[in-house]
C-alpha cells in the first residue's frame, strides 16, 4: 500500500525477530526495551510493542491493553537503568515531520542527566 511500510522492510521488526541484534533492557511477549545506538542522553531506551504498528494515528480500540501494559513497564524499565528516582522523559514521535525515523511505534525513555525545559536540542 502506498505511504504504508512493510514489516519486512520494518527496522524494528527485524530486531524483534533476531535479525538485528540490539542491546536488551526489558522483553517479554509483548514488549521488546533495548539501547537506543545514538542515544540523546547517558540512557536512552526505545521501548516497542513487538506488534507492528505504525505509530499513534495507526492505534486501533484493539491496541490500548497493549499501550496501558508499556505504559506500565516504563517506570520498572527505568528502575532497571536507574533512573527511575531521578526522573526521566517519555517521548514518542508521529509522523516524519515529527523526527520518527523508524516507522514503528516507540517510546523512547531518556534520563540519566538533567533535561532541562526543551523536549529537543
Amino acid at each position: 500500500m502506498k505511504g504504508r511500510y512493510r514489516i519486512e522492510d520494518c527496522l524494528f521488526c527485524k530486531i524483534i525477530n533476531g535479525e538485528i541484534p540490539s542491546d536488551k533492557v526489558y522483553e517479554d511477549e509483548e514488549i521488546l526495551a533495548f539501547n537506543d545506538i545514538n542515544p540523546a542522553a547517558p540512557v536512552h531506551v526505545l521501548v516497542i510493542p513487538k506488534k507492528h504498528i505504525i505509530n499513534v494515528n495507526d492505534l486501533k480500540n484493539e491496541d490500548e491493553a497493549l499501550i496501558g501494559r508499556i505504559f506500565a513497564k516504563i517506570p520498572q524499565i527505568a528502575e532497571i537503568k536507574g533512573i527511575k528516582e531521578a526522573g526521566y522523559r517519555v517521548i514518542t514521535n508521529c509522523g516524519k515531520d515529527s523526527g520518527q525515523e523508524v516507522m514503528h511505534l516507540h517510546f523512547h525513555i531518556i534520563g540519566g542527566k538533567v533535561l532541562g525545559d526543551k523536549i529537543v536540542g
